[in-house]
């Protein structure tokens, strides 16, 4: 029962991470619908960053929530709000009322249920399986997640295509509404079956605090997202949108500083395995950024490629991260999570080091059939995929 539970809660969780990248193929004509013309593409960037935001607020804070509530119920919540954020999406340019603010809190709503699903589900593989098993359920459910980047955009542009007749690009988010249900039901269900940890009893949630967090980190995802890359690495609300991330995470810090219960437990920031962990976390994050914005570029100004085989670059990538991912889980089981996470930041550093010598004709240059370029980029990617469920199964070895 504990493999049936897991794989619903993977499953809404993979639903809402295709969710997160699907408009990458379907944004022109969901600018169409709302009024928009394509050649001012950035109008539309709050179609993603509203998703975005709603994502950042709603990671850190509903883990930490379902402690207090349950998992469970958190998590059919989430799964509600993440119906009703594509209801709105949905329905957007329908009627003359729901036009483009409409659309960005659809899919603010989205990014908030779809963000509590990301710490619930590891939660609950953590709460189901302990010891080797636990590292292994980390790293599957870290793959789901990481597969929706590779087969999103793939999933809403041949979904938007078959269902032409039937609302084209408003079909796919049609049909979260029955695949929601069916997990958080399922769910639902065989949880009742399955025993878990007790909720953390007198515990509360500092409210003041995570508003705080939350709207710092929505403020600060504003601030860095540009909105016409090709033109300005900013967008025209950089400074108020960054000058207000810095006042919240002030005032959320200073609170935290203070207070005699935080939001996250002083213990954990004296813990040199939580420190150490979150700051290879951080580290593997500005890697990965750099690799999803800096090879597409090389395509572009290098390679001489259009702007889709640029993006294709990338496959391997991101084909090596879930698979790297479900290979960490089983292989820190065995070998320990200290010695996967090393071997993940080895094989990719070795991959970067690689990629930095690229010279202009690397994408003729093959090992067998098997273009070089395509083996250091997914060999990237395995190394960055190995590395999620040790770090993370560091982290709740702490909780």
């Amino acid at each position: 029962m504990k493999r049936i539970v897991l794989a619903l809660a993977g499953a809404g969780l993979f639903l809402a991470a295709l969710d997160a990248y699907v408009v990458v193929t379907l944004l022109p004509a969901m600018m169409g619908d709302i009024g928009l013309t394509i050649e001012r593409l950035e109008q539309g960037t709050p179609i993603v960053t509203g998703f975005l935001a709603g994502y950042v607020v709603a990671m850190p804070l509903l883990g930490a929530y379902s402690d207090v509530r349950g998992r469970v119920p958190v998590y059919v919540a989430c799964m509600a709000a993440f119906a009703a954020g594509s209801l709105m999406t949905a329905t957007a340019g329908l009627v003359d009322f729901a036009g483009l603010p409409w659309l960005v809190a659809g899919r603010f709503i989205q990014g908030l249920g779809g963000g509590g699903l990301v710490p619930l589900s590891l939660a609950l593989a953590a709460d189901l399986y302990r010891d080797r098993s636990r590292t292994l359920a980390l790293g599957s459910v870290a793959a789901l997640q990481e597969a929706g980047s590779v087969f999103g955009p793939l999933y809403g542009a041949t979904l938007a295509a078959a269902a032409a007749g039937a609302g084209g690009w408003r079909f796919v988010f049609w049909l979260n509404l029955p695949l929601a249900a069916i997990c958080a039901a399922g769910l639902v269900i065989t949880a009742r079956r399955t025993e878990f940890p007790a909720a953390a009893a007198g515990s509360s949630i500092d409210w003041i605090s995570a508003a705080l967090l939350g709207a710092g980190l929505a403020l600060l995802v504003l601030a860095l997202y540009p909105d016409d890359p090709e033109h300005r690495a900013t967008n025209g609300l950089f400074v108020p949108a960054g000058l207000g991330a810095i006042v919240v995470l002030g005032a959320y810090g200073w609170r935290h500083v203070t207070r005699l219960e935080t939001l996250i437990p002083r213990d954990l920031l004296r813990s040199r395995a939580f420190v150490g962990a979150a700051a290879a976390n951080v580290l593997i994050g500005g890697a990965l950024i750099a690799t999803l914005v800096d090879v597409p570029l090389l395509g572009r100004l290098v390679f001489n490629l259009n702007q889709l085989d640029s993006g294709l670059l990338l496959t391997q990538f991101l084909l090596g991260v879930p698979i790297g991912a479900v290979a960490g889980g089983f292989l820190a089981g065995r070998a320990g999570d200290r010695v996967t996470a090393a071997l993940g930041i080895a094989v990719s550093a070795a991959a970067f080091v690689q990629i930095s010598g690229w010279p202009a004709d690397e994408l003729s240059l093959h090992a067998g059939p098997v273009r070089q370029a395509d083996l250091a980029l997914g060999a990237c990617g395995l190394g960055f995929g190995l590395v999620i469920a040790p770090l993370t199964a560091a982290v709740l070895g702490l909780t």
